[in-house]
């Protein structure tokens, strides 16, 4: 009888068989960190599109808010807008500074690009660059 010796015994104890960072881990505990970073990597970025709606949200509810109280005063005015938004506060025609939901101020140009006899009134969005594309009217 002839007997045959594999390369590899088919019984070996776990430090006989190194096989190098990837057995040191563990493949099945490297799925499920890797499920697990993954899993947090999405519920983070969900969070910040949800901020970033909320905050967008808010800033087209104070655009409203101005815009009522530009109304009201070119109303008062003869259809005049004001010369600068702060001064709707010092007036009377509205509580606080006119700021969108990251703190910058709101844009004012009358009379408007769009509407000649009216005005426009925008926030230069979350990155604060005027005119850019995230920008908020």
């Amino acid at each position: 009888m002839i007997s045959r010796r594999s390369a590899e015994p088919l019984v070996f104890f776990p430090w006989e068989k190194r096989r190098g960072f990837m057995g040191a881990f563990g493949r099945r505990r490297l799925r499920v960190f890797l499920g697990v970073v993954a899993f947090a990597a999405v519920v983070v970025t969900i969070y910040e599109n949800g901020e970033r709606a909320a905050s967008v949200r808010a800033t087209r509810a104070a655009i409203t808010t101005v815009g009522r109280a530009i109304d009201a005063y070119r109303a008062d005015h003869a259809g005049a807008c004001p010369r600068r938004l702060a001064d709707l506060a010092g007036l009377g025609y509205m509580r606080g500074d006119p700021v969108d939901a990251w703190g910058r101020p709101l844009r004012l140009v009358c009379p408007g690009r769009r509407d000649p006899l009216g005005y426009d009134l925008s926030s230069d969005g979350p990155d604060g660059l005027p005119g850019g594309l995230d920008q908020v009217e």
